[in-house]
């Protein structure tokens, strides 16, 4: 393993079980949890470097309320937020040009379902090496940014 950790949350027991062997075969420790309420625990006696999220989980888009809480938190907020989504299968409803806007949906990367796994890691990566992941990593350590 390369120790770096990601918490995916989504309730599509399928879909998780692809991706969490994609992942553990790029040598990424991955904690599952299937709802936002089994997320939450994980996050509060674990630590992670990553989160990944889908959109539609349970009664609709929780996954952007997971997205909003996460980013209200004072010690979660600066954690990488990726969100997967197949909402454009589901609902017919697609983005053009960058699909998210910080206040409506404060996430750090957001990738359509079914996802290219190049594309996948390639995003992990790239979040994982972000200026941000370097600062919460000095933050965990207890030093200054």
């Amino acid at each position: 393993m390369n120790g770096k950790r990601i918490l995916l949350i989504d309730d599509d027991p399928d879909y998780v079980y692809a991706v969490k062997m994609i992942l553990e075969k790029a040598n990424y420790s991955v904690r599952v949890s299937y709802s936002p309420k089994e997320g939450y625990a994980a996050l509060q006696d674990g630590e992670f470097d990553l989160v990944i999220v889908d959109v539609m989980m349970g009664r609709g888009a929780e996954g952007i309320i997971v997205a909003r809480k996460l980013k209200k938190d004072r010690e979660l907020k600066k954690l990488p937020l990726l969100m997967i989504t197949g909402i454009r299968e589901q609902t017919g409803f697609f983005f053009i040009g960058d699909p998210r806007h910080e206040t409506f949906l404060p996430v750090d990367g957001f990738l359509e379902k079914p996802v290219n796994t190049e594309v996948l890691l390639n995003k992990v990566r790239e979040l994982l090496h972000s200026d941000q992941t370097a600062e919460l990593k000095q933050e965990k350590q207890g030093e200054e940014p």
